[in-house]
C-alpha cells in the first residue's frame, strides 16, 4: 500500500507556494550543477538498465545516458530556471455592484502524478517542471528505467535536503504494474494525471483512473 507515500507528498506539498522565485531557481541550479557532478555514478546506474534490454529494442537508445546527454540536461535545468514563474499572475479583477473584488490569481495544482515509459532524462523535466510551478510530484516510471530513475531521485532528495525543502515533494514509486493503479486511484492525494508516452498508455490511464488527467496525445510533452 502506498497510502502513506501518498500522504507524505500531499503534505509537504503545501510549502511549495511558500518558495520565493529566487529559491526556487537556486535549487534548479544546484541540481544541474550536482547532475554533472554525479555524471559517472548515473551513467553506472543506467548501464544496468541497458543490459537488461537488447540494443535491437527501439527504446534502447531512448533509455541510454550519455555524459553529452546528462549535460544537455543540465543546460535545460537552467533553462528552466530562467523562466519567468507562473505563479502569481492576475488573469481577471473585477468588483461587483456589491463592492466585493474578484481577483483570479495563478496557483499551483497540488500533486502532479506522471506516468511514463523508459526515457530517464523525464524524471529530470518533471522535477523542474513542477517545482518551477510549484507543484509536488509522483513519478511512476517503467521498469525498463527503474536503475537510472533511482539514482536521479536520490540525487533530486540530496539537492533539496541540501536547500532546506522538505524532499517528500517529489517520490518515485515502485515500477511494478500495481504501483500505476494505486496511483491512478489515489483520489484525495493526487490532484492530476499525466501520462507521458504511446498512446496505449495514454489509453490505459485515461479509462483507469479515478483521478482527473491530461491527456496530451502521443508523443507531445506539456
Amino acid at each position: 500500500m502506498l497510502e502513506n507515500v501518498f500522504r507524505s507528498v500531499r503534505d509537504a506539498s503545501r510549502k511549495l507556494p511558500l518558495l520565493s522565485e529566487a529559491e526556487t531557481n537556486r535549487i534548479l541550479i544546484s541540481l544541474a550543477d550536482k547532475a554533472v557532478e554525479m555524471i559517472p555514478a548515473i551513467i553506472r546506474e543506467n548501464e544496468k538498465d541497458l543490459a537488461r534490454m537488447p540494443e535491437t529494442d527501439p527504446k534502447y537508445d531512448r533509455l541510454k545516458l550519455t555524459e553529452d546527454r546528462i549535460r544537455d540536461i543540465a543546460k535545460d535545468l537552467l533553462n528552466v530556471s530562467l523562466l519567468s514563474s507562473p505563479l502569481g499572475i492576475k488573469l481577471e479583477n473585477k468588483t461587483l455592484e456589491n463592492g466585493l473584488q474578484l481577483e483570479k490569481v495563478t496557483v499551483p495544482l497540488g500533486v502532479v502524478g506522471i506516468i511514463y515509459e523508459s526515457r530517464p532524462n523525464v524524471t529530470f523535466d518533471v522535477f523542474a517542471l513542477c517545482l518551477k510551478s510549484g507543484n509536488a510530484c509522483i513519478l511512476k516510471g517503467g521498469s525498463d528505467a527503474e536503475f537510472s530513475n533511482t539514482i536521479i531521485v536520490d540525487l533530486i532528495k540530496n539537492v533539496l535536503r541540501e536547500n532546506n525543502l522538505n524532499p517528500e515533494v517529489i517520490a518515485l514509486l515502485p515500477s511494478d504494474r500495481s504501483a500505476s493503479q494505486e496511483l491512478l486511484h489515489a483520489v484525495g492525494y493526487v490532484d492530476i494525471i499525466i501520462p507521458r508516452g504511446s498512446q496505449n498508455l495514454i489509453n490505459y490511464v485515461r479509462d483507469n483512473s479515478k483521478v482527473p488527467v491530461i491527456e496530451t496525445g502521443a508523443g507531445i510533452v506539456h
